[in-house]
């Protein structure tokens, strides 16, 4: 009998099953999106709105380019089918050519709801551009090591018919330009595939930093891998330590070192994270969410959790349910 394929036999390494657990985390809750089409030289800032959702995620799809983005005095060029997206809304500004005029798409936008994506025209002399904005309500962002992990400005490079991301961002706009019923569930849909390819590819070419460093590193990679397997376990320091193959102090000073924290308040910030997932996915009672997070009563969860997100769990909840 020929040997089966070693993929089948030995498991993925601990940074792979860590970097696909946050990966599968990562669900857009809500978006919003909107086309413009400039022509000739033209300048908008692209800040992201200030209304927009606090764990928002803004981007730019170049669907016929080029233009350029500008941050903090740097200018990339954007090729058609590049994409652009800022984590933590940091100021920009988008535009072609040199000392064009200034247009506001996000305040040039109809009253919502849409019954369809809206397209603005900014007719000029010149070469027209056209580029899908708006944003991407993303929870994953929510658990601060993930946060942390992620640079203020992705710039992603499709690689023509070659590159399948190409071919998606390709039937992004198709739906854009042709809606049909039910489109919209279809282009959030597509828009998560997107989203989750632009946060893999960032992963894999960064340079590791933070959490990505972490999860490189073999005896943390065990350590976050015990306490993301099993949250609710009764996780002491030396119990922690003997599960990463080390010492408690060489631990502690991994995680100060590569993740800025400790290895139990890792676990709280995990524990909680994961309460504020089950505050927006389910109708779990909210005493069985605080003892499945390690707190003994309500009262102490509701102040860690206010502590941590800003925000009561109830009124977490009670929002979050209203987006979705």
């Amino acid at each position: 009998m020929a040997d089966p394929p070693k993929s089948l036999i030995d498991p993925p390494d601990a940074a792979g099953q860590l970097l696909s657990q946050a990966l599968r985390r990562v669900r857009i809750s809500g978006s919003l999106q909107y086309c413009f089409m400039p022509q000739g030289d033209w300048t908008t800032d692209a800040t992201p709105a200030p209304w927009r959702p606090k764990d928002a995620i803004g981007f730019q799809i170049v669907a016929a380019g080029p233009c350029w983005v500008e941050l903090r005095g740097k200018r990339t060029i954007l090729e058609t089918g590049d994409i652009a997206a800022f984590p933590f809304g940091t100021p920009h500004l988008l535009g072609g050519g040199a000392g064009g005029r200034l247009i506001d798409p996000g305040g040039d936008l109809p009253p919502q709801p849409w019954p369809a994506t809206p397209t603005l025209h900014y007719p000029a002399p010149g070469a027209q551009v056209r580029i899908l904005c708006g944003y991407v309500q993303c929870q994953a962002t929510g658990f601060a090591p993930f946060r942390a992990a992620l640079p203020e400005f992705i710039h992603i490079r499709t690689g023509g018919a070659e590159d399948w991301l190409s071919g998606t961002i390709a039937q992004i706009v198709t739906e854009v330009d042709q809606p049909q019923p039910g489109g919209g569930p279809i282009l959030e849909r597509l828009t998560e595939v997107a989203f989750l390819e632009i946060l893999r590819r960032q992963f894999q070419t960064a340079a590791p930093k933070g959490w990505l460093a972490a999860i490189l590193d073999p005896v943390l990679s065990r350590a976050l891998l015990a306490l993301h397997d099993a949250p609710g376990r009764d996780w002491t320091l030396p119990v922690l330590a003997e599960a990463a193959g080390t010492s408690r102090s060489a631990l502690t000073a991994r995680f100060s070192d590569l993740l800025g924290t400790s290895p139990m308040r890792y676990l709280r910030d995990w524990r909680l994270y994961l309460a504020a997932e089950a505050l927006t996915a389910t109708q779990d009672p909210m005493i069985t969410i605080a003892t499945r997070a390690g707190y003994g009563t309500e009262a102490a969860f509701t102040r860690a959790f206010s502590r941590q997100f800003g925000t009561p769990p109830a009124e977490w909840r009670r929002t979050r349910s209203g987006q979705a």
